[in-house]
């Protein structure tokens, strides 16, 4: 009986270790795993409008048959509205290079000289205005992403077509002809070496449209002014800055969120 017995606790002991056996055996599964993926690199199209403070950094013309150089006894350019566009490429996270075209509207230009008419001293009154199409390539350093916003800084090189159109000169204390006389001089138009600063801030609008707030400093080059009339001129001007504050609006054409599909891990079950 005792011989008995302890054949069934074996025959029990042994089918118990199978079971545990077969109880801890692992049994892989695979789940298929998406991660997002941002786009960060790609096209984009631009669109901007500012506002330019423009500073003439001062004019000169010849007096009496290009006989004498004179400066303006003063300058003033006017603030002009800016519009532009232009297409760019971001190449990483951190970089980004575009073509920009832009057009500032006429900014009125105020100046004054003095001279002589005869004997006498005379003062003339100048009136003019000056309008700007500017191609710049940029570069662009994006600093980082802090939630929706992305700070910058660039700068750009290229060239302004700029046209000044007639110059009105005025006297009116000249003795020899009573009355205020006005001479008009042809308005000059030329290509200047320009270059541009740039710094500001993306802020993210949806996954494609990004709104971008910024300054610009843009330095164009000296230039012609007007044309010879009368005993005066030609007049050249010696260049202007300009400090714009803009914003715009810059469309991407890869930048939305993508589900991408990871191959599955590995995962143990056990039963």
């Amino acid at each position: 009986m005792r011989k008995v017995l302890s054949s069934v606790v074996a025959v029990m002991l042994t089918g118990t270790s199978g079971y545990a056996a077969d109880m801890y055996e692992p049994q892989v599964i695979e789940a298929p795993v998406q991660e997002t993926v941002v786009q960060t690199g790609g096209w984009y199209l631009r669109g901007d409008a500012g506002w330019s403070y423009n500073k003439l950094r001062g004019a000169h013309y010849f007096q009496g048959s290009n006989k004498v150089d004179k400066d303006f006894d003063f300058t003033r350019l006017r603030s002009g509205f800016v519009i532009g566009g232009g297409v760019g490429y971001q190449i990483n996270d951190h970089l980004r290079t575009d073509v920009t075209l832009d057009y500032m509207f006429k900014s009125n230009f105020r100046g004054g000289t003095t001279g002589w008419c005869g004997a006498t001293v005379c003062n003339s009154s100048d009136r003019s205005s000056l309008s700007a199409l500017t191609l710049l390539a940029n570069a662009y350093v994006d600093i980082g992403h802090y939630g929706a916003f992305t700070p910058y800084v660039g700068a750009g090189i290229g060239g302004s077509y700029v046209r000044w159109n007639k110059l009105n000169n005025t006297i009116c204390n000249d003795p020899g002809n009573p009355g205020c006389n006005t001479t008009e001089h042809d308005g000059k138009k030329s290509w200047r070496f320009t270059y541009a600063l740039m710094a500001g801030t993306a802020i993210d609008l949806t996954c494609n449209l990004k709104a971008d707030v910024g300054y610009r400093f843009r330095h164009v080059t000296k230039g012609d002014m007007f044309g010879y009339k009368l005993n005066g001129g030609p007049g050249y001007d010696k260049g202007y800055y300009s400090h714009e504050a803009r914003a715009g609006l810059r469309y991407s054409f890869s930048g939305c969120e993508t589900a991408t599909y990871i191959p599955p891990a590995d995962i143990p079950v056990y039963k």
